[in-house]
Parts: structure tokens; sequence; C-alpha cells
């Protein structure tokens, strides 16, 4: 695919406003001509996974990849194009427009060199004024932290993203930001997970965070997606490199729910005439619940198919007993094409011993020498070690 080709399919070679991945979209009518978009509205990315729509009211040939001066408020703003035709209404019911007015704001004009040269400038003062921001909050005692610090196109207009755990009252705080760096504050909230996003890292899967790499709407994550999958509450396993729980838990959260539907109860006690049983573990996808006796240990585990569950439990109501609970035979799939080892103790600490001591006793080993037979030759000799 050359150049051309990627940008009509939306993905721009320019990538100074943020990651490809995280804010384009993919384009499958790059090459159908709009029928439905009428009004030539248009989706503009900017910093910090923030993208917009608006309306190209001066008929200008816009493609993705295009740098464009847009209008704001107040003064107007410096994004790129990342989806034009009939998917841009599409695009629109998942996010927000932003309304001036009643109305979708407009493109004024393709960026010229001197609207970049500005933009450039005011992307490179952002860091030392976030860290300026920064002292200066902490100046005043406020439980809050300064995240990110984006200028508007035009150096007129300034968003400081935040994060607090409280309510902030920053009242105080904006007339000093606004003595200091003589432009407009706007003081915008985001959550842990956005936070995350933006600085980005490298999962315990190995692969880049998927906030950082995809996702653009948070879900919000309760503990009850890790009951249904039937994994150990330990916070930290589940929770991520935001602090809260991660996103991926709701991954395949839909696929044990449905497969859950027609589970019988665990919290039921299934009683036999030689004891009572107690729900363990379940394997949700073979349909096995696990039950041990009533004060035992973990080690007399029975596998019990739901179906089977089901028929003890609906006894039990009855008030009827089973004579006693046997364990099923669990089958595992076996693999074609695939051999398994057991690698049990490969990770011990003593196998290191366990091959120097394999390597000593290769090096004292006895040498074999003959020794004359007095007896019948055919006999053959005999070989004893030598003292």
């Amino acid at each position: 695919m050359n150049t051309q080709d990627k940008t009509a399919r939306g993905c721009p070679t320019s990538d100074r406003v943020g990651s490809c991945a995280k804010l384009n979209v993919y384009d499958w009518l790059y090459d159908v001509k709009s029928t439905i978009n009428t009004e030539e509205i248009v989706e503009v990315r900017f910093k910090n996974t923030r993208k917009d729509y608006y309306r190209n009211v001066n008929g200008l040939t816009l493609k993705a990849g295009d740098m464009v001066a847009v209008e704001a408020s107040p003064g107007h703003d410096i994004g790129m194009i990342s989806l034009v035709g009939d998917l841009v209404l599409r695009q629109m019911k998942r996010h927000k427009a932003t309304m001036l007015d009643g109305e979708l704001r407009k493109i004024y004009r393709l960026a010229k060199p001197v609207d970049l040269q500005k933009w450039e400038e005011a992307i490179n003062i952002e860091h030392a004024t976030m860290l300026k921001a920064r002292k200066i909050a902490e100046d005043l005692k406020l439980n809050m932290k300064i995240g990110d610090v984006e200028f508007q196109g035009d150096k007129t207009k300034a968003i400081f993203y935040y994060i607090a755990d409280e309510r902030v009252d920053f009242r105080q705080l904006i007339k000093l930001y606004a003595d200091t760096f003589r432009i407009r504050i706007e003081m915008r909230q985001i959550g842990a997970r956005q936070e995350a996003a933006r600085i980005g890292g490298i999962g315990p899967c190995g692969r880049e965070l998927c906030c950082s790499s995809w996702i653009s709407n948070f879900v919000s994550v309760t503990t009850n997606a890790a009951r249904y999958q039937e994994i150990s509450l330990n916070p930290q396993k589940l929770a991520g490199q935001c602090g809260k729980l991660k996103c991926c838990l709701n991954y395949e959260l839909d696929c044990y729910m449905d497969a859950q539907k027609n589970f019988p109860p665990t919290n039921i006690q299934i009683e036999t005439e030689k004891g009572n049983y107690n729900y363990l573990k379940a394997d949700i996808f073979k349909g096995i619940f696990w039950y041990v006796k009533e004060n035992n240990q973990p080690g007399g585990m029975m596998a019990v198919s739901v179906e089977k569950v089901k028929e003890i439990q609906l006894l039990n109501r009855s008030g009827k007993k089973i004579a006693q609970l046997t364990s099923e035979n669990v089958v595992v799939a076996e693999t074609e094409g695939h051999t398994y080892h057991n690698t049990t103790g490969e990770e011990s600490i003593e196998r290191f011993d366990q091959a120097t001591k394999n390597r000593r006793k290769k090096r004292h080993k006895p040498v074999l020498t003959r020794k004359p037979n007095s007896g019948n030759e055919s006999q053959g000799n005999q070989q004893t070690p030598e003292d």
C-alpha cells in the first residue's frame, strides 16, 4: 500500500496529534462517493484522544490526514482530519459532538504554514507549563495532580487535565494560572484510566496497554466480572497499572454469563447419607462442579456434572438423600500434533545442584578392566571394577 492509499483509507502519514491506532478509524467506504453526508460533516482529532465533528461550510476538498484550522471558543484550533464521508454520521452516534449556539462548529481553512508554526510552538511549551502548574497547585496544598496541558492552536487558551479523588476548589488556582501564563484557562478532570492511557505502558500480558492503544470509551468494571469467571479475588492480580480493575475482565464476561444461565445455585450443600458436600469451584465451559466434603481438605474433591447437581438438589429439596456422591471422569481433550511434557520441578532452585551431582558422578565413574578366567575360555572374560 503506497502513501496515497494510506491517506485515502484514513491512516495519515503525519501523526503529530496522537496515536494512529488509538484515534484513527478505518474508512472502509473510502472509494465510495458520499451520498448520505450531504452537509459534509468531517471528524477532526486532537491531542489526548480528543475528537470532534465540524461542518465543511466552505466546500474544501478534504481527506484524512489534512491539517485544518477549525472554529474554537474563542479563536481557532488546529487539528487533523481523521474521517470523511458517510461513516462520519455513524461515528457521531458513538461520540458526542460539541455544539455552538445549537449548531456544529465550522472548518475555516486548510492550515497554513504560519498556523502550523504557531501550533508547534504551543506544543513545545506544554511540558514546561505542566511542571510549573504542578508547582503552583502544590504550593496551594490542593489534593490534585495536573496530568497534562493542551494548548489551543492559536495559543490563546489551554486545557489543564487534572486528577483528584475528592472535590477540589480551584478558583484561586485558576486566578494564579491566568496571571502566570496569560491565557484563558479551562480545567478538565480525568480519571485514573484516562491517565494510564495518556502515559502508556506494557501490561502483564506482554502487550501495550489496551487503554493507550485502542480503547476510547471506558466501561465500568466490577468485581462481579471476576466472580462470574471464577477468578481469584486478589487485588494485586485484578488491578491494572491505573490502580483500577483491569478492563480486560469484561472481554469474555458475556461468554461466561451465557454458559452459566442454566447452572444450579452454588450456595446450596449437597446432602448424602455419608455427609454433606460444599461447592468449591467450577469448570464452566465443561459444565463440571467440584465439591468437597464438609470439614474436609480440598484433597478429596468430587467432580460432578451440572445436570447431576440439579438432580441431587431436586432430591434434597424433597427431603431425600443419595447414598453416596461419586466423582465423574473428567475427559481432557487431546490436541493433535502437539506434545506436552511434564515440567514439574524445572523451576526448582535445586535443579542446578542435581545437574552438578550428575556431572560429578559421571566424572568419577569406575573404569572396567579385564581379568583372566581360569575356567573354560568359552565362558568369556569377566569384567570387574578396578580397585
